[in-house]
């Protein structure tokens, strides 16, 4: 075992395949709390009405991601940080609008097939994102070389299970719905929002092997997701003026999808890390375990599925079987010493290509951070950090709560679960890497 000494983020010592080990853990932590996040951020948009239009929903979601992804920043670390991190790796604010893009055309997209093929067939499709994340990851960053071939054929096994549990809670959750009246057209636009998707980690893992923190790179992320989500929504709707009417016809129901762009962003920040720390070949498909979650929130919380014929609830025991096995091999494949060394050799491309300092390259791929103090705050930060909590009081004080029949004690549950699995992360997050 190689005994290279180095320094972690607050001041020990530790063997260097250690310090692989332990990020590894990490990132394989964050995977799977980046799922129960996510999940949740989809239950507010269950109080919503089916009548408000989709691209409203959506814009409200991207509007809450927004002012939460400034001020998230803010409240861990300071905005100077921020700065401070741009001015090294300035090249890749381009890459992160670019993100934010891509995930708003995905966005629509599975707008379009949930219409046309409705949720069953629609997500396992664009849930392909993960087979797609492990293609690119291969390709253009050298993520599986080196691993041995059980390591490899783990995780794109594990990435198929979780694919095919996907199919069967897709369909157990769609028991009883109406069929498709476009099925081509709906199923393209599924499989688009997958390739899309997809597509969309070349850009975090571009951010991640030159050195950005993810605080940094989600600013960015989420002002192209806005900007292109607000063009979106205003041509679809017919205009900015038919646009801002709907927002204030719907305005008693605004605050809920703008808490699930709350939710989303500590979810979406939980799945940075990870694939900051494995890689996106491993780090989206645990991510992607959301719909097990999401799943719970349905049946437990909303009550979905009551009634159900037997071969419904065996889709969905064998589903989440699927998926937990899934889950479990890739989270036991983890990148050998060999594998991490050819995503050390990525990182020095993108360092030589850039121009960028190498050592400030290796020592952010390794999660140290200690040039940042982490702790210092401005004016700037409290301004954004108070903006912040008046968008959410003030929408919240004209929101009606719709006359929905939830199970409170199960609720209770998950959001015990949440936060329990966020203190968890973000203490490991702090004390290993200083939420580098």
């Amino acid at each position: 075992m190689d005994k290279t000494v180095m320094t972690n983020a607050t001041g020990s010592s530790l063997p260097q395949r250690s310090r692989q080990q332990q990020l590894q853990g990490l990132g394989i932590f964050c995977g799977l709390a980046a799922a129960l996040w996510l999940a949740a951020a989809e239950a507010p948009g269950k109080l919503v009405t089916v009548s408000v239009s989709p691209f409203v929903i959506s814009f409200m979601m991207v509007l809450g991601a927004f002012v939460s992804r400034w001020s998230v920043p803010a409240l861990v670390r300071g905005t100077s940080d921020v700065v401070a991190d741009t001015r090294q790796v300035s090249h890749l604010i381009v890459w992160g609008i670019l993100a934010g893009c891509l995930w708003a055309v995905g966005n629509t997209l599975t707008i379009f097939a949930i219409r046309d093929v409705g949720l069953s067939i629609a997500f396992p499709l664009w849930n392909c994102n993960s087979l797609v994340g492990i293609f690119w990851g291969v390709v253009l960053f050298r993520e599986l070389r080196g691993a041995p071939p059980l390591r490899k054929g783990a995780v794109v096994t594990g990435a198929v299970l979780i694919c095919g549990g996907a199919v069967l809670l897709a369909l157990a959750s769609s028991a009883g719905s109406s069929p498709s009246a476009a099925p081509l057209r709906g199923v393209l636009a599924a499989v688009g929002a997958g390739v899309v998707f997809g597509s969309m980690y070349i850009p975090y893992r571009k951010a991640y092997l030159t050195g950005m923190n993810p605080l940094t790179f989600l600013t960015y992320f989420t002002a192209g997701e806005l900007i292109t989500m607000t063009l979106i929504a205003v041509s679809f709707e017919g205009g900015l003026s038919v646009f801002w009417g709907e927002l204030v016809a719907n305005k008693a129901i605004l605050f809920w999808p703008f808490l699930g762009g709350l939710l989303w962003v500590i979810g979406d920040l939980l799945q940075n890390y990870a694939a900051k720390y494995i890689g996106i070949s491993r780090g989206i498909p645990l991510s992607n375990t959301n719909q097990l979650w999401g799943l719970l929130w349905g049946v437990l919380v909303f009550g979905e599925l009551q009634g159900q014929s037997t071969s419904v609830y065996a889709k969905v025991i064998g589903g989440s079987l699927l998926m937990v096995s899934g889950a479990a091999a890739i989270a036991c494949s983890s990148a050998t010493k060999s594998e991490y060394q050819s995503w050390k050799d990525a990182a020095q491309r993108e360092s030589e290509r850039y121009c960028v300092d190498p050592a400030y390259v290796a020592s952010r791929m390794e999660g140290h951070g200690a040039e940042s103090s982490g702790g210092r705050r401005t004016w700037v930060d409290y301004l954004l950090i108070t903006i912040a909590l008046v968008s959410f009081i003030a929408l919240a004080s004209v929101a009606r709560v719709p006359s929905i029949a939830l199970h409170w004690g199960y609720l209770a549950v998950l959001v015990t679960a949440m936060i329990a699995v966020l203190a968890g992360a973000g203490t490991a997050l702090w004390r290993m890497t200083r939420f580098e």
